[in-house]
């Protein structure tokens, strides 16, 4: 039986969604057991927290430096640290338990430029550690199916790709949806965008993983729709991949009526794939001849290597904390196998800090153009 691991936790305290979210998806197959942690700014809340999640008190750090030094020396010290604070922090965090050997799990955008992210992606290669970025639609089976039905050639060549993610939470002037939109619309916060990095970097990351093609040059327009508002809530981008494929991608927060509606169709020669992620439980494929299929989780036509996330039977519907499970499944597998020896390459299965530097390749690009008049951009 594999070796329960232990991880700590920067950011997640009192009415946080996200860490709460990951802490969850953790437990869903008890890999991991939560053990240390700084998780507010506020000591007195940081404390607060420790003990609601039982949290020994030696272990409830002042701050996460302190963390990541007296983890390190520790027999029993965590395996890994998840990080779920605003995007701000990031790097500085990530870098603190790099340095001092700790695998890391980060939630997305990776940090605020790309320059950061090449800087942790090269600690994490030089120190030989795992570093995982969440972004968690990609754990869903029919996400997984969609790439694997892609790379064996089933549509064919990809010709083209609209996505989208639409949400409508920050439409109203003088609402910044609480705490959780207050500091993704705060610049010294988040880091210079808003919708893009929220949700631009999911739609590229979504559109990556299931065609594997890279963006070779882009056209950015970037609103600022809302009165009052400092950074972007509208975005609309024009895509030519390596392969000559065009794409359109479109992220909103002033969409009234949608809620986390991520959805990608990609066009083939030999065929189509619809993927709408508030209905993760199906796929659409669309054959040559015009022949429309539902495939569904849980039945045979999802191939093993993406049925094997699959946790319960079909009908018994998953969702968006299951996909953050299965992401944390692989994780904390491939971790155990480093410490075993066993570990190989082939075995991640999740988005990696090489796929939240190529998120922040992309914001970065689509700054440049928008700023600049809204012109195509290399990547």
């Amino acid at each position: 039986m594999a070796k329960v691991l232990n991880y700590g936790m920067v950011g997640g305290g009192p009415d946080a969604f996200i860490g709460d979210a990951h802490r969850r998806a953790i437990s869903l197959d008890e890999s991991a057991r939560l053990v240390a942690g700084v998780f507010s700014r506020n000591a007195e809340k940081s404390k607060k927290m420790g003990e609601v999640l039982h949290i020994e008190e030696e272990r409830c750090y002042k701050d996460y430096e302190t963390m990541a030094l007296e983890e390190a020396k520790r027999e029993d010290g965590i395996d890994f640290v998840v990080v779920v604070t605003p995007n701000a922090s990031h790097y500085e965090i990530c870098k603190a338990f790099l340095n001092v050997g700790i695998h890391v799990v980060c939630d997305k955008p990776v940090t605020t430029t790309y320059e950061k992210a090449v800087e942790l992606q090269k600690l994490a290669e030089e120190k030989s550690l795992l570093f995982m970025v969440t972004y968690t639609y990609m754990g869903h089976v029919t996400a997984k199916y969609a790439r694997d039905l892609i790379a064996s050639g089933a549509i064919g060549d990809v010709r083209a790709v609209m996505a989208e993610y639409p949400q409508g939470w920050l439409a109203f002037e003088d609402n910044v949806g609480g705490k959780q939109g207050e500091w993704r619309c705060d610049p010294a916060q988040s880091g210079g965008v808003n919708c893009l990095g929220d949700l631009g970097t999911h739609v590229e990351n979504a559109v990556a993983t299931m065609t594997g093609l890279k963006i070779r040059r882009l056209l950015a327009k970037m609103d600022v729709i809302v009165p009052g508002r400092k950074l972007d809530d509208n975005d609309s981008v024009l895509i030519e991949f390596d392969n000559g494929a065009t794409g359109i991608f479109w992220t909103s927060q002033v969409a009234i009526g949608c809620d986390n509606s991520l959805r990608v169709r990609i066009y083939g020669s030999e065929g189509t794939i619809l993927w709408f992620q508030e209905t993760p439980e199906k796929i659409t494929v669309i054959d040559k001849n015009g022949t429309i299929r539902e495939v569904h989780r849980g039945y045979g036509d999802i191939d093993s290597k993406a049925a094997k996330y699959g946790r319960l039977p079909a009908g018994h519907t998953e969702g968006w904390l299951e996909a953050m499970g299965n992401l944390y499944r692989s994780f904390t597998e491939c971790v155990s196998a480093k410490e075993e020896g066993t570990f190989t390459e082939e075995m991640i299965d999740y988005p990696t800090v090489k796929d939240g530097v190529e998120g922040l390749a992309f914001v970065e690009a689509c700054l440049k153009s928008s700023q600049n008049g809204n012109v195509w951009v290399e990547l």
